[in-house]
């Protein structure tokens, strides 16, 4: 990010109008020093600086208020939020949480007469028009929700990207799921073999055993249990780039014999109490609530009887999920359209309504903090050929979407967890004592 110097105080300008109209649904004075694109400011001089460098960012606060709004002029440019004074984007947004909280406010607060004044205010400001179109790095997904063909579009817009893009933003594995970080110091790398490690142990693979892999992404799973665990792999994505970066690897690693990745559905998978045991890292939460029932059961009985069913998952407090199961206007118009995430004791009951008996729940959030702060230095050390890649409006929405993730997580609006599982029916090898 550049660096803004701070801009002198100013008592007239666009920056104290909008200060006055926002005071009501703010619940007080400003939180952040505003800079606005006449030169004038606002705000506590030690607090973080946003600018708003076009007016286009007030017309999208205006037709989508709140985090959509925002997160639209952030990604265009219309609004930044400049490192300065020891501020980035992070240590702001978790300012902006804090006051939020602190002030008890869940949305703008829409009484009549502050909605006059900020309507006044915008007409006087000429932002009273059409909203602006939506960045080109939105979702447009269309078609019923969680059909075959939305599915692949949803998957496709976020996975899609490019090969070479996740390859620097991700370790040498490409694992593309939270890591198991032995210390707050543990490398990137490190962390996602032993998370790979601790999944194939918990899944008692063997070397023969035939494994299958939902949603297999780069193969970080599926190549690492046919090398190191001597399993006989099925991997099942419908992402094409995957399919294809996955097929490269297997091939210069002489894997052919070992490992499968078919461009396949989960429901497509045909397999009946077949495999030893199935993995399927933080692919659940892509499949919906609807459809969940289904996913369970398409693990079932893809596993024989005896057998065991890891899955990694991300998690969101509230019934099913809350107001917001997919994790929030920007994410669920960014990045992962279409996600549905809840409680991991839902989770658990669907599991066990499905047929699997549970066996271990093993949470992980404070792990996802650090794997995403491995990302974040990544990204930003490769921040020149990303942004040749793909443009800086998408690198600006991979900025957000990081900083914003490993917040949620150290805050606990979120949480990821294993859950491993049996499929009653035959005895099964799992230990009753535990040696992870």
């Amino acid at each position: 990010m550049t660096t803004t110097a701070t801009p002198t105080q100013t008592t007239t300008g666009i920056a104290q109008r909008l200060a006055e109209a926002a005071r009501p649904f703010l619940a007080g004075d400003l939180p952040v020093r505003l800079q606005v694109w006449d030169g004038s400011v606002a705000g506590p001089e030690d607090a973080p600086l946003v600018v708003l460098r076009s007016p286009d960012a007030l017309r999208r606060l205006l037709w989508h208020p709140g985090e959509l709004g925002a997160a639209q002029a952030y990604v265009t440019g219309e609004l930044d939020v400049p490192e300065q004074d020891g501020w980035d984007l992070d240590s702001a947004l978790t300012h902006a949480f804090a006051v939020g909280a602190e002030r008890g406010l869940s949305g703008p607060r829409l009484s009549p007469r502050a909605l006059v004044d900020a309507l006044r205010t915008a007409s006087g400001l000429g932002v009273l028009s059409r909203p602006p179109a939506p960045p080109a790095s939105q979702a447009q997904i269309k078609g019923r929700l969680h059909t075959l063909g939305r599915d692949r579009s949803a998957i496709s817009h976020h996975y899609d990207l490019s090969n070479e893009f996740y390859s620097l933003i991700l370790e040498p594995q490409m694992a593309y799921s939270c890591g198991y970080h032995a210390t707050p110091d543990t490398p990137l790398e490190e962390a996602q073999r032993a998370k790979l490690d601790l999944v194939c142990t918990k899944l008692g693979l063997e070397p023969g055993m035939r494994m299958l892999d939902v949603g297999c992404g780069w193969g970080s799973l599926s190549l690492h249990a046919a090398e190191h665990f001597g399993a006989r792999v099925t991997g099942v994505t419908i992402a094409a780039e995957q399919k294809k970066f996955i097929d490269a690897r297997i091939a210069e690693r002489g894997l052919q014999d070992r490992v499968e990745i078919r461009l396949q559905d989960y429901r497509e998978v045909p397999e009946r109490d077949h495999f030893d045991a199935v993995g399927s890292l933080e692919m659940g939460e892509h499949v919906g609530q609807a459809n969940y029932p289904t996913y369970v059961s398409v693990l079932h009985r893809s596993v024989r009887p005896g057998g065991r069913v890891l899955v990694q998952q991300m998690s969101r407090q509230g019934r099913n999920g809350g107001k917001h199961p997919g994790g929030g206007p920007f994410i669920e118009s960014f990045i992962a359209p279409d996600m549905h995430m809840r409680p991991v004791g839902e989770t658990v009951q669907m599991f066990e309504a499905g047929g699997l008996e549970v066996r271990d729940v093993h949470a992980m959030r404070e792990h996802y903090v650090l794997t995403v702060a491995g990302w974040i230095e990544r990204f930003e050390a490769n921040l020149p050929r990303l942004t040749e890649l793909v443009g800086e409006e998408v690198v600006r929405v991979w900025r957000l979407y990081l900083v914003g993730g490993a917040m949620a997580f150290r805050d606990g609006r979120m949480g990821v967890d294993q859950i491993l599982a049996v499929r009653p029916g035959a005895a099964h090898t799992l230990s009753p004592v535990r040696t992870w």
